[in-house]
């Protein structure tokens, strides 16, 4: 077993370990070490193919690759070392961590100050008792995020989700745009737990139904295969009670869970950190340092965000403060700035009918949500807080345009799959046929974010490009 000491070592290189990393060495820390269980760093940005992220940190909307490699890109500028395909598998009050890998075995280091940036797990079956047979077909939607996204595996073909969570929501369309049919999206409250835009551009825009104030009550198998046969529905009462007499029958083969995230804590316990009951975090001062003097917290760990922007924009201050105290310098106590302002909670009873001449929609452009009024004559537009409102709504009357995001088959590296987006919104109505055209690609490594795969996919002037950089034998950074 070997022992060394290091200033400041980071648990966690996903979005909040590359952030404090970065902001540890904008303070002016050099000896800084993340540790990474994955052989990749990012996170679970990696299987986030969908648009959506950076809108605030970096001013345009990037897939959860991009934004990734954005902070890989400025983590490659520091003196950060990474320890990847490594476990940190316990901490102790007096931070020293003991990581192990199969290149280097066992290992205790000696950390000066530590970030705690472990991310969160999401809520399993077990969890909320979901009634029914055990059986093969039940996923949670980050585990199907994974193995559609990254290894290439359709989990079902007819699917009902449990859950409003925005990876539900998201998955919900990726199924779909794969060729699977998702007959229904139940939450067991009277509006939705996502954002409001995702409701619209993943449920609405595919004609899934949405079964709110309904949950789960019955799994059956086929005794064939041992898999989900049908999943049964009922409506629940204002206490969440089920109601008798209201229960809905599908037949599927999937049941896909979308139930909440916990933070991941585990390492934090056994450092002594005390943790808040509510958020299931640690308990931290302004200044994101947790009970236990030099280990800080941020990012899902703390508790469960909505943005990554935000979890980036906090992550920076906790590498930041970690430095300071290693270096010596007064850490301010000043309160991180969030960034509010999405709109959440899409309910059956909320009023978007069109009137003569007026179209009213919810604006997807950014996690905001504003609900804008087109006049369908002058195209005059109301309601949007910003000028991309105004361009959504006229595009929406008169052309309605989505990105698509995706996969293709890549050849030469480690994972199958590499992530692709249209460079440009495509004709709603040309979707289906443009994820025929990506998934007919073959793309070999290497292969860099931004390379154009599919030039001016079936001539919309639109071209498929790739999101992720891939090497020979390798995938993504380590």
């Amino acid at each position: 077993m070997n022992s060394n000491i290091r200033d400041l070592v980071i648990i966690g290189g996903g979005p909040a370990g590359l952030a404090a990393a970065c902001g540890a060495y904008e303070e002016g820390l050099r000896d800084i070490l993340i540790i990474e269980r994955d052989e990749m760093l990012g996170g679970i940005l990696n299987q986030c193919i969908h648009n959506g992220f950076g809108l605030h940190r970096f001013k345009e909307e990037l897939t959860g690759p991009e934004y990734a490699e954005r902070y890989i890109d400025m983590l490659k500028a520091t003196t950060a070392e990474v320890m990847s395909d490594t476990m940190a598998i316990n901490i102790t009050p007096e931070k020293e961590v003991t990581v192990i890998s199969k290149k280097r075995g066992l290992e205790t280091i000696k950390a000066k100050s530590i970030v705690l940036a472990m991310g969160c797990r999401e809520r399993s079956r077990g969890a909320i008792s979901v009634p029914g047979v055990r059986t093969a077909g039940i996923f949670t939607a980050g585990a199907a995020q994974k193995y559609c996204n990254m290894d290439g595996y359709l989990v079902g073909k007819k699917v009902v989700i449990l859950g409003s969570g925005d990876i539900g929501l998201i998955m919900a369309r990726r199924m779909m745009l794969e060729g699977a049919e998702v007959i229904a999206d139940v939450e067991i409250c009277p509006t939705t737990s996502g954002l409001t835009r995702n409701v619209v551009q993943c449920l609405n825009d595919y004609g899934i139904p949405l079964y709110l104030s309904h949950t789960v009550t019955d799994v059956k198998s086929d005794p064939a295969n041992r898999r989900v046969r049908e999943v049964t529905i009922s409506k629940v009462d204002e206490n969440k009670n089920v109601i008798p007499g209201t229960e809905i029958t599908f037949e599927c083969d999937t049941l896909m869970l979308s139930v909440g995230l916990i933070p991941e804590n585990e390492l934090s316990t056994k450092a002594g950190v005390e943790l808040d009951p509510a958020t299931k975090g640690p308990v931290v001062s302004d200044n994101l340092e947790t009970s236990v003097e030099g280990i800080f917290a941020c990012g899902n760990v703390l508790h469960v965000h909505d943005l990554v922007d935000n979890v980036s924009a906090e992550a920076e201050q906790a590498g930041k403060n970690a430095a300071r105290f290693v270096l010596g310098k007064d850490v301010p106590v000043e309160k991180v700035k969030r960034i509010t302002g999405e709109a959440k909670g899409y309910a059956a009873s909320q009023d978007f009918d069109d009137s003569d001449g007026v179209k009213n929609m919810i604006c997807i452009n950014c996690p905001r949500g504003c609900k804008i009024s087109v006049n369908t004559e002058t195209l005059e537009v109301t309601g949007n807080l910003c000028p991309r409102g105004k361009d959504y709504g006229i595009a929406e009357v008169t052309n309605p345009l989505r990105v698509i995001t995706s996969t293709c088959v890549l050849k030469g590296a480690a994972l199958p799959r590499i992530s692709c987006k249209t460079d440009r919104p495509i004709p709603k109505g040309k979707i289906f046929e443009i994820m025929e055209e990506i998934n007919k690609a073959r793309v070999t490594v290497p292969v860099k974010a931004g390379d154009v795969i599919i030039e001016n996919v079936l001539g919309t002037g639109a071209n498929v490009i790739a999101t992720k950089t891939a090497e020979a034998e390798t995938e993504g950074t380590k």
